[in-house]
């Protein structure tokens, strides 16, 4: 676990050293995105789903998700209304507060902590969850706070078509049918390794941090949620439903980690206060790296 954690901090820290020091490639960081979401993402999901052996209870994994969103959603509209908040604000606090890093940060940081098993686990809550609450969550709070249009078949058509979702339904059919041949197995590996070190490269090539005054409050507010208080209400639910073992270990670890980088992209492109929303994502990164650990030790 320490090794895989090193390995994990190592690819941010050198990722974060060459974007400073090195001028790296206009657009390298946008490419090793194309790579980790077209191909690597996908791979993963079709090695670990099929040998995933599903029970009512990863229900557990994808409700919590949905909660956090929604959750973010009530609180962050409740108190910026009372605030004073301008629309623009309290949408974009709404995304990088609902939709966590269950991919980029969440596997390497569940397979460092929780081994394979809990890499199987975290692909079911970030596909079936965290995902379908960016393809659909998102786009209504950037159609609501940010004008933007969209209509329900495009909704649906986003879901539908995205590589890790299509990768998602044919590794569920090819373990109903027994799994993969061992030779495809055994490939599928291979791409899927390179995940964890181009992700969270990508991550330290693009992590901005610049505080401005006055975001301090709104920060604090959206961190509490997401790090703390949404963590807290889903061990909550699993322990007033019976949910135990990995799936709410791995169920409440997902819901603890940062917020989205591709929720921080979508208030950019919407005009959604982005220097508020980058301020909450580069805090809320560095803070995951302790805070996610110190929960996966309370954790069964």
């Amino acid at each position: 676990m320490i090794t895989a954690f090193t390995l994990l901090l190592a690819c941010l820290a050198l990722g974060v050293g060459v974007a400073r020091y090195a001028r790296p490639p206009i657009g390298l960081a946008q490419a090793l995105n194309w790579w980790v979401i077209q191909i690597a993402l996908p791979a993963l999901v079709l090695s670990t789903v099929p040998s995933l052996k599903f029970d009512p209870a990863l229900w557990f994994l994808v409700l919590t998700q949905w909660g956090v969103f929604f959750g973010a959603w009530a609180l962050i509209a409740f108190i910026g209304g009372r605030a004073g908040w301008s629309r623009a604000t309290i949408g974009g606090l709404i995304l990088v507060t609902g939709l966590g890093n269950t991919s980029f940060m969440g596997y390497p940081l569940l397979e460092a902590l929780r081994g394979r098993e809990g890499l199987q686990l975290g692909v079911v809550a970030d596909q079936l969850g965290c995902f379908i609450m960016l393809a659909v969550g998102g786009v209504l709070v950037a159609s609501r706070y940010g004008g933007a249009q969209v209509t329900p078949a495009g909704m649906v058509k986003r879901v539908l078509l995205f590589p890790a979702f299509i990768a998602l339904v044919v590794g569920v059919i090819v373990g109903q049918l027994g799994g993969w041949p061992e030779t495809l197995a055994t490939i599928l590996e291979r791409f899927s390794i390179t995940l964890v070190p181009l992700a969270l490269f990508s991550v330290g090539l693009r992590f901005k941090l610049k505080p401005q005054r006055g975001q301090w409050g709104p920060v604090a507010i959206a961190l509490s949620w997401k790090l703390l208080l949404a963590p807290l209400l889903a061990l909550g639910l699993a322990l007033l439903t019976g949910v135990g073992g990995p799936v709410m270990s791995i169920g409440v670890l997902q819901t603890a980690m940062a917020p989205m980088i591709s929720a921080a992209i979508l208030a950019d492109q919407h005009q959604l206060d982005p220097p508020l929303a980058n301020t909450v994502l580069g805090v809320g990164i560095l803070l995951s790296l302790i805070t996610v650990p110190l929960w996966s030790l309370v954790l069964p």
